[in-house]
């Protein structure tokens, strides 16, 4: 036995030496490639390119899709397609990997042919692993013939459900994103009388069949009403069961159960809370408030908050989503984000004070505006992912965002109008950034 471990021992001395000499030899940026996810028809991968010996300022990986596979949507980088062939580029904030480091972008490939003639910073992707086989989902899932995972019921981005497009089914299809928040039912030119957008009938075939086909797939949506322009049912409608028989009949009108009441202009505040009330006691509705903010530091402005003091003195059970978006600030757009979030955490402390922090910041949503904001400031990918990561470390209620119909490049340098975002960005990119949260 002793001569066993001598030998061993010797043996694993040469082989130390073996190893350890050659590893000051210098090595050369790499990518590697890996799928997430697999769902028959099509899957979600990235590329990890890693920067070895020196550190890269900038990168550039190529590589060409077979016939019969096209790319979807994908993020952290910009692709300048020429037919098959897909060139992307780093964006401003992850061109530089410092030595030894590395860094990825995804992408989704309708499908089952894989990446070919891989060229990173136009040289082979040296390290590059491409299975000879079609991607396969982890063994923790089972193949499926929906649209991609990674869609989590704790992100229900907004969608302006009276415009025909993006279609609650195409966002879903290509990012895996199957929960949405329909904006907004306002009351009509009769009163109260629940309509989308205050001139689209509840039961429209169109959005019907949209919700419909999303939850084939899976999906759920919650009900937003208020919001920007008026007229809000909250102030047509006369009285508790007035309001109550509205918020009833939107509901069922697209099978939820899950209400967001969302407040930028004055409300009866009594009335609201006990119809909502009403709703959580004989439904179990869950309900959240979408607040203004007044400022980063400040929070809330003083009306939201005089709004769930009351729904606390009721009982009333609500999530608080602060709109993260069009307040003043100093300093990075970014920090404010996460400053006002901390802000509002304040405030709700003194509305329910009897509540742990863990248990206030399970009562936390958050939603900002993607994009290039009404006030000027911009929500661009980098504070994008300081929030995610401001969820993640919080485990926040949820994440919501104006809007998936938003979210795409097609203004880059553009102001805040409805159907961009206003920057450069790929397709459905915020999306894609936001879905990883599930609390």
């Amino acid at each position: 036995m002793k001569a066993k471990l001598a030998l061993a021992a010797t043996i694993l001395s040469v082989a130390t030496v073996l190893v350890v000499s050659p590893a000051t030899a210098a090595t050369a940026p790499s990518a590697a490639f890996s799928a997430d996810s697999n769902w028959g028809s099509g899957y979600q991968a990235k590329y990890t390119i890693s920067a070895g010996t020196s550190a890269l300022t900038s990168w550039k990986l190529e590589f060409d899709l077979p016939a019969g596979s096209t790319l979807g949507s994908y993020w952290d980088a910009l692709d300048t397609p020429s037919g098959a062939h897909h060139s992307f580029a780093n964006r401003e904030y992850n061109g530089s990997v410092a030595a030894g480091a590395s860094t990825s972008f995804g992408f989704l490939v309708s499908g089952s042919g894989l990446p070919a003639n891989c060229k990173l910073n136009g040289q082979p992707c040296a390290g590059t692993t491409v299975p000879t086989t079609t991607p396969t989902t982890p063994s923790t899932t089972t193949t499926t013939t929906t649209p991609p995972t990674g869609g989590s019921a704790r992100v229900s981005p907004y969608i302006d459900i009276t415009m025909a497009t993006p279609s609650l089914v195409s966002v879903a299809n290509a990012t895996g994103q199957k929960n949405f928040t329909l904006a907004f039912a306002l009351g009509s030119s009769l009163g109260c009388d629940p309509q989308w957008g205050g001139t689209v009938p509840l039961l429209d075939s169109r959005i019907i069949n949209d919700v419909n086909a999303l939850r084939g797939l899976g999906g759920g949506v919650t009900v937003a009403s208020g919001g920007a322009l008026g007229p809000y049912l909250e102030n047509v409608c006369g009285s508790v069961d007035a309001l109550y028989n509205a918020y009833v009949k939107t509901l069922d009108a697209v099978g939820s159960n899950s209400l967001d009441v969302d407040v930028e202009a004055s409300i009866p505040t009594a009335m609201v809370n006990q119809a909502l009330l009403r709703l959580q006691q004989q439904r179990g509705t869950h309900i959240s408030y979408t607040m203004r903010i007044q400022g980063q530091d400040y929070g809330m402005d003083p009306f939201s908050v005089q709004i769930l003091q009351d729904a606390a003195s009721r009982g009333l059970n609500v999530v608080v989503n602060p709109m993260l978006m069009d307040f003043g600030y100093s300093g990075s757009w970014g920090d404010a984000l996460i400053s006002a979030a901390n802000a509002t955490l304040g405030q709700m402390k003194t509305i329910w004070p009897a509540k742990s922090d863990a248990e206030l910041k399970g009562l936390l949503g958050l939603t900002p505006m993607i994009g290039r904001n009404d006030t000027g400031s911009i929500t661009d990918q980098a504070a994008a992912r300081q929030l995610l990561s401001y969820a993640q470390a919080n485990h926040v209620a949820s994440i919501g965002f104006w809007s998936a119909g938003r979210d795409n490049g097609g203004c880059p340098g553009g102001g805040a109008v409805a159907t961009c975002s206003g920057i450069s960005q790929s397709l459905y990119e915020f999306t894609n950034i936001f879905k990883a949260y599930t609390g």
